[in-house]
């Protein structure tokens, strides 16, 4: 089956600098599982159906791409799926703060799964999901915000 890892996050919604990190990934991995985890506290933007929706979207025409949703924490999808590796990007030294934090944990946690943290290209470093969110509900223009040919569902 080759190498695998997941690329996890809420992805309310997957943007072009998550399209960015997942093709970067794929340089270093047979297969990317692209994970949108359910997090019961927080109120997403969209549906967990309208995100895997979203992200099957963008990643259509990728080979060695799974899109899936979880619930539970990210180490234990991944023992369950067998995988060894997860994939994070970061924009920024707050993210990568942020980041490294969650990556510490993990490994408190699963010390056989390892983290690789890539930076996002600087021409995707001011997208955010939160930016595309903002934009929605001011009526403006997600294009360039989002990877080729995806759609918006209207929110839930």
């Amino acid at each position: 089956m080759g190498t695998v890892a997941l690329f996890p996050g809420s992805f309310d919604p997957f943007t072009a600098g998550h399209l960015n990190i997942l093709k970067r990934a794929l340089t270093m991995f047979d297969k990317v599982v692209v994970a949108i985890g359910v997090n019961q506290d927080k109120r997403g933007h969209f549906t967990t159906e309208q995100k895997v929706d979203i992200a099957r979207q963008a990643v259509k025409d990728l080979k060695g791409v799974e899109v899936i949703n979880y619930d539970g924490l990210t180490v234990d999808i991944c023992r369950q799926m067998g995988i060894r590796h997860i994939v994070r990007g970061v924009r920024n030294m707050i993210d990568f703060e942020t980041e490294r934090s969650i990556a510490d944990a993990n490994r408190r946690l699963a010390p056989e799964i390892e983290t690789i943290i890539i930076p996002t290209a600087q021409e995707f470093a001011h997208i955010s999901s939160s930016a595309v969110r903002d934009l929605l509900s001011h009526k403006g223009d997600t294009s360039l915000f989002l990877p080729e040919g995806v759609i918006l569902p209207e929110a839930k």
